[in-house]
């Protein structure tokens, strides 16, 4: 969903970088862009000078183009990949992780939470698994022959990411990464992802958001089976506000849209647009609604089966953020459907 005002952020870069080809963002610093197989149909990947090696931050979806824009684009360079850090488990970033390591034995960093959350994605344990995951729906309301397309899918998850890490350099927040010649600090972000982290080089003005920041449209924010009555949004709003401390001209690298400049309207923006879907909402729920009948009016337009998923893990976290500040209050019906319905 588009949420940007065009003359509110700054975009450097005119041009995009070709697949197998790179664009430098700073001293380096290269830009690598992969075509995504669905709606979202790219995403940014970087490339870094690590002395006489290289690291990459996040890996595209598992795809043999990918494959082969990545070997064009390290044996144009030809120095030895060091480090592959990962954002987030999402398989559009860590999709391809094992992969690259492998080429030169090269360390995963990550969060412990993104690791552990691949883990249980991929092996489809309970709280994270395809089945568990509809049942929530089905408690929210949604309907037999959706619950049964996302089910036919089976584990989706591992289209993208066929192997995930079976060991990693850990990440915590503040740490320090020495890239090169440059330093670059760990942000944790919690909403979009269990322990998303972000990379601030104060000495370049560079701030490699992944997916927490992008500059066109809102990250996915959504509820696990494993945590059903977690405040995904209300995490994401506070972890945007840390952003807010950095200098207002740090360059922001997101994870699908171009570079920009202006961080504080960003944040502002997408704050403004979810106190606007929880408006939104509100007057909805004047009578009980579950997540899933309250579809159309956080998404007017046609969802696909993988667009069905994301949006209603959305819708719920909204509704759990609502009844988590006071305003709305859940109740299970006599048909066993979570509706929700406004606090006295």
């Amino acid at each position: 969903m588009s949420t940007a005002s065009p003359t509110a952020l700054e975009y450097p870069f005119d041009s995009l970088p070709a697949p197998g080809h790179t664009i430098e963002i700073a001293p380096g610093l290269r830009w690598v862009r992969m075509r995504l197989p669905f709606a979202l149909d790219h995403i940014n990947l970087w490339l870094l000078d690590d002395g006489e090696a290289l690291a990459v931050v996040d890996c595209g979806f598992a795809r043999e183009e990918t494959r082969e824009a990545w070997n064009t684009v390290l044996a144009a360079d030809g120095r030895p990949l060091r480090r592959v850090v990962v954002t987030h488990h999402h398989p559009d970033h860590i999709g391809l992780a094992t992969w690259l390591a492998a080429r030169d034995d090269a360390a995963i960093h990550m969060t412990q939470g993104e690791f552990f959350a691949a883990q249980a994605v991929w092996h489809q344990l309970p709280g994270y698994c395809a089945t568990d995951m509809v049942e929530q729906f089905r408690r929210h309301g949604l309907d037999e022959m959706r619950r049964d397309a996302l089910l036919t899918r089976g584990n989706a998850y591992r289209v993208g990411a066929p192997q995930v890490p079976g060991r990693y350099e850990r990440m915590f927040a503040g740490d320090e990464l020495r890239i090169g010649a440059h330093t670059w600090r760990v942000i944790v972000g919690f909403g979009h992802a269990p322990e998303h982290a972000s990379l601030y080089c104060a000495e370049l003005g560079v701030l490699i958001a992944g997916d927490m920041l992008l500059p066109r449209i809102s990250t996915n924010v959504s509820v696990y089976a494993a945590t059903p009555h977690g405040d995904a949004l209300g995490w994401f709003l506070h972890s945007l506000r840390e952003f807010c401390t950095l200098p207002d001209d740090t360059l922001v690298l997101p994870s699908h849209g171009k570079p920009f400049k202006g961080i504080r309207a960003r944040v502002e923006q997408l704050v403004e647009h979810h106190r606007d879907r929880c408006e939104v909402l509100l007057t909805a729920c004047a009578m009980p609604q579950s997540a899933a009948a309250l579809l159309p009016t956080l998404f007017p337009r046609e969802l696909d089966t993988h667009q069905v998923m994301f949006a209603m893990g959305e819708a719920i976290a909204h509704l759990n953020h609502l009844e988590k500040t006071g305003t709305l209050s859940r109740r299970v019906d006599a048909d066993g459907l979570i509706r929700f319905t406004p606090c006295p």
